[in-house]
């Protein structure tokens, strides 16, 4: 991966905040998305009898674009399909989709995506390499696995039962499903996942990225193309030291990515908004993600949070959309980030200053300090310094001056930013 994306990609970098979407036949029951039949834990007729039940009968594409605009997101991901196989479109490579085999009868990917279009919202679709539903998966085992060891039977073949000829029917409905996805709703992301059970050479990542290239150049890929992607994607937690190029958090707003009744442990808006401020000051996206119910409807908690960290987002907007990773570690206690032009340092406070806060080895003379949002000016002091070295800025702060979830601080300076790391003297 590259430091920096193409210019036709870099909307994905300026746009720092996004909405994951895992909504599919397991949100019937409530259960763990194609993981609970995976792991034993629901058998797999079982969790398969979901197509049944799914409706989406009050589902709103419209209503759920809406909020998403009001959350400050720039782009949005659905699972087009998960490892359980069933398609949210109408595929034509089988029948496992919720177009011919549940209630809901209709292709809901087409529907959401020209509800984003319509609100210019970027189109990312999930994809799962793998499809544990699928008769040719589990017909060839990873390059140097034990030929003894069974494995879980949805995703290895027994002993002897190895069959490459059906896995290269398997990648070919592979193929076919992402060609659809391509030709039919021209995604401006695609989020692939599921590909851990097998090496780069046995999926062909390296034709799968020159395929995506050639049938519609400019859409961004996250890394699970396997060393072909173009951004890093961690998982829940905010890396201490950031990846040094693109990155993207994805990350849940309780603790499960599809809807589950019983998960009531919901990240409260001070939490998010932490964890947006965190990951856009190490450069990097927050995709956050929500799980609706089986009628498309999304839970109040969940709604409730997106709506209060867009308004948050909506008071700092210049300190986060379009910008790029601040201060290194040692030069202000929290997240930080700087303007495109480099000229303004947005600092994220969030816990109350006593009296003040402070940021160190900043050659550049302050020229103003404002808190974001309500654009109240801050009183900076520069102490100290020596020669080439400089001291601390001191910004003071009142109590009536902090936002209620984060306060930010920016700071114009009297030209791009120009840091000091070494040390003072031997």
């Amino acid at each position: 991966m590259s430091d920096q994306l193409p210019a036709a990609k870099r909307w994905f970098t300026d746009g720092k905040l996004g909405v994951f979407i895992h909504w599919g036949i397991y949100a019937v029951d409530g259960v763990a998305e194609s993981w609970s039949f995976f792991d034993g834990r629901v058998p797999y007729d079982t969790y398969m009898a979901q197509l049944d039940g799914f409706g989406a009968e009050h589902w709103d594409p419209d209503a759920w674009a809406d909020l998403f605009v009001r959350a400050g997101a720039r782009y949005a991901v659905l699972t087009a399909k998960h490892h359980d196989g069933v398609a949210l479109w109408d595929t034509q490579a089988n029948d496992l989709s919720v177009v011919k085999r549940t209630p809901a009868g209709r292709d809901l990917l087409a529907e959401y995506v020209a509800a984003l279009r319509r609100r210019d919202i970027k189109v990312g679709l999930y994809y799962s390499h793998l499809d544990w539903s699928h008769p040719d998966y589990a017909t060839i085992r990873p390059a140097g696995q034990d030929p003894d060891e069974r494995g879980n039977p949805y995703s290895m073949p027994a002993t002897g039962d190895e069959d490459p000829a059906r896995w290269d029917a398997f990648l070919a409905f592979h193929r076919a499903q992402l060609t659809e996805l391509l030709d039919l709703f021209a995604p401006d992301l695609l989020w692939f996942d599921g590909e851990w059970e097998r090496g780069a050479d046995q999926w062909r990542m390296a034709e799968i990225a020159a395929f995506i290239e050639e049938r519609r150049p400019g859409t961004v890929v996250n890394g699970r193309l396997t060393g072909h992607g173009d951004y890093a994607t961690p998982e829940q937690g905010v890396p201490v030291e950031p990846p040094p190029g693109p990155w993207e958090l994805c990350l849940t707003i309780n603790d499960s990515w599809g809807y589950q009744p019983q998960d009531d442990h919901h990240k409260s808006p001070r939490q998010l908004v932490r964890v947006l401020a965190e990951t856009v000051g190490g450069g990097g996206n927050l995709l956050l993600d929500v799980g609706p119910r089986a009628d498309g409807t999304i839970l109040p908690e969940q709604a409730d949070r997106l709506e209060k960290l867009g308004a948050w987002a909506a008071r700092h907007a210049a300190a986060l959309y379009g910008t790029g990773r601040g201060l290194p570690h040692g030069h202000f206690y929290g997240p930080s980030t700087l303007s495109a032009d480099r000229r303004t340092l947005y600092l994220f406070l969030f816990d109350r200053p006593n009296e003040y806060a402070v940021v160190r080895g900043v050659r550049n003379a302050v020229r103003s300090a404002r808190v974001l949002g309500s654009d109240t000016p801050v009183r900076a002091e520069r102490v100290g310094g020596l020669g080439d070295v400089p001291g601390w800025e001191y910004l003071y702060v009142s109590d009536d001056q902090l936002d209620p979830l984060c306060s930010v601080i920016a700071l114009d300076l009297d030209g791009e930013l120009d840091l000091y790391r070494e040390h003072t003297r031997d």
